[in-house]
């Protein structure tokens, strides 16, 4: 597994922490942690251990409430920025990047019920066959 170099030395702070002049540097138990995720991107593909990433949007939906104005030759076509709510979503992908894989599902809420059940259709569908999937042994009967 290749090392990613240590950016600094120990430190107790998390986070960012603000040098003087404003600009801030990361804490070493963030840089450690942001190690980790890059040793694990770098591992060469195996099909039986999958890396696959997730990641989830709430979205708000709306409608336009005026007609644009269509273009001429002399005038860009114009538009009305007002809009009214229509509601919301949430956008939810899997990825597998060394794979070339991914997956995009559209919900009408984002509860923990939501997370689970899109979890449980990937492990229990594309992953079924896999002993191990984002670092979580899993068993099988």
């Amino acid at each position: 597994m290749p090392q990613v170099p240590r950016l600094l030395g120990d430190e107790p702070a998390e986070g960012l922490v603000n040098e003087p002049g404003g600009v801030p540097r990361a804490a070493a138990g963030f840089v450690a942690q942001m190690e980790e995720v890059l040793a694990t991107y770098a591992t060469p593909y195996d099909s039986a251990r999958p890396v696959v990433c997730m990641d989830e949007q709430p979205v708000q939906l709306l409608k336009e409430t005026r007609s644009p104005i269509p273009g001429t030759s002399r005038r860009p076509k114009r538009v009305d920025y007002e809009y009214e709510q229509a509601g919301t979503a949430n956008i939810v992908m899997f990825t597998e990047p060394l794979a070339g894989w991914r997956e995009v599902t559209v919900r009408g809420t984002r509860t923990r019920l939501d997370w689970a059940d899109e979890s449980a259709r990937l492990l229990e569908g594309r992953y079924a066959k896999c002993p191990k999937a984002w670092g979580q042994n899993r068993s099988r009967p």
